[in-house]
């Protein structure tokens, strides 16, 4: 079948290089000028199957309350006069029953163990080079209170079959000494050697490179204005191109896998997707050579931070800001994720070369992405990873070319149109 992909992050070239592999006849389109412009850019690093868990969960209310009042907060819910933000929210808070929890964290643990085992796969099979470090993430916390909480959502884990261990923070240090200076502060950690971290934007652009060289079309600087509907299907895309003039691209099948843009674009379908923004901030730092920096990806419990190593550049992700769709940079937000990464790595970056980055990730209100069909026949979605975009970015593409393919993913997962 011909096959137009609109969006070419990590998701939307995962999708188009399985759906090539499947025979199709795939043609992927962004408004970038290349691939991974957006989310899929500079986010944490981390492949994180052992941390895919849902935001919504019975305490997570409170904690949103307590949080409003604060600018540092590592998740803050702005309210704004936008229907879509209530409306998530409001869905949001469904999901915190306590009923809806494991079932979430089920799904999605199975859909990144599946996409952790295909990317591995892949690299293999393509000699992916992208920074990658396959020596685990660890976990430390600096509050008793929140060491004990995470054990209930380690003990799914574990039940599930995750290598998830306890360590001491004696052990903590062991696996990184670059954590020695504050041993005194922790109380303990979580330590996941199966979990991996590397650049999902080198990724993308070498994965995209494949694709091209597979007979994959990109069609890049093209701004998508609607999908054009015709007997009960879409029978064609609309797009305006870098020099202003409208184009439409007819297909068999359509995957929207645009990030945050794809409720917009589906809405006049009378879709209704449940796709609200939350902001997220990195920042990279160059490691001046022979400093104490770390080499394990690490996370911080107490200010919801993660740390990845690519080479000699070090980058510090987190937040998650549900304010709108602007990207702009908060300037405290920036200032006090770089006194972070100098406080707890002292001398180790060279500050002065600091690069900042915002990015809107795609999330639901399950943190569970839509994945497939929807009621309009050879339309489908990819879309709602929030966080775990790279965590399941190769997972889901390879699933969405099979539900497209006729073929039933391997995956246990709640897939659209299943």
């Amino acid at each position: 079948m011909r096959v137009v992909v609109l969006g070419s992050g990590v998701i939307g070239v995962s999708t188009a290089w399985w759906l090539s592999r499947a025979g199709h006849d795939v043609t992927v389109i962004d408004r970038r000028s290349g691939p991974a412009q957006e989310t899929s850019f500079a986010n944490g690093g981390q492949i994180s199957v052992s941390y895919a868990e849902p935001w919504a969960s019975p305490g997570a209310p409170l904690k949103l309350l307590r949080w409003m009042m604060r600018d540092d907060a590592p998740m803050v819910f702005r309210p704004r006069l936008d229907a879509r933000q209530w409306a998530w929210g409001l869905q949001f808070l469904r999901e915190c029953l306590p009923g809806r929890f494991e079932p979430n964290l089920r799904a999605m643990v199975r859909l990144s163990e599946y996409s952790r085992s295909t990317l591995r796969a892949m690299r293999s099979e393509l000699g992916l080079e992208y920074d990658q470090v396959q020596r685990g993430i660890l976990h430390f916390y600096r509050d008793a209170a929140a060491f004990e909480a995470s054990q209930r959502g380690g003990g799914i884990m574990r039940d599930l079959g995750i290598d998830r261990r306890v360590v001491s923070p004696d052990e903590v240090v062991a696996l990184e000494p670059a954590l020695g200076p504050h041993r005194a502060s922790i109380v303990g950690g979580d330590f996941t050697p199966d979990d991996e971290s590397g650049d999902v934007h080198k990724f993308t652009l070498a994965l995209a490179d494949h694709c091209a060289r597979a007979g994959v079309a990109f069609q890049y600087d093209t701004q998508v204005t609607r999908l054009i509907p015709e007997g009960g299907q879409i029978r064609a895309v609309e797009t305006i191109g870098a020099d202003g003039s409208f184009g439409t691209r007819e297909a068999d099948a359509f995957v929207v896998a645009m990030g945050v843009g794809s409720p917009a674009l589906v809405k006049p379908l009378g879709l209704r997707v449940p796709v609200y923004p939350a902001k997220g901030y990195s920042l990279t730092l160059p490691v001046r050579p022979g400093a104490l920096a770390p080499t394990v990806s690490l996370s911080d419990s107490s200010h919801k931070l993660v740390m990845s190593r690519f080479g000699d550049r070090f980058r510090l992700a987190g937040t998650a800001e549900l304010s709108g769709y602007s990207r702009a940079l908060d300037a405290r937000r920036c200032a006090s994720m770089l006194d972070y990464a100098r406080t707890l790595f002292p001398d180790a970056f060279n500050v002065e070369d600091v690069r900042y980055w915002s990015g809107l990730r795609p999330t639901t209100p399950s943190n569970v992405p839509l994945i497939g069909r929807t009621r309009i026949a050879n339309l489908y979605l990819n879309t709602g990873h929030g966080t775990l975009g790279w965590t399941m970015g190769a997972g889901s593409g390879r699933a969405l070319a099979d539900l497209l393919s006729g073929r039933r993913p391997e995956p246990e997962f709640p897939f659209l149109g299943l």
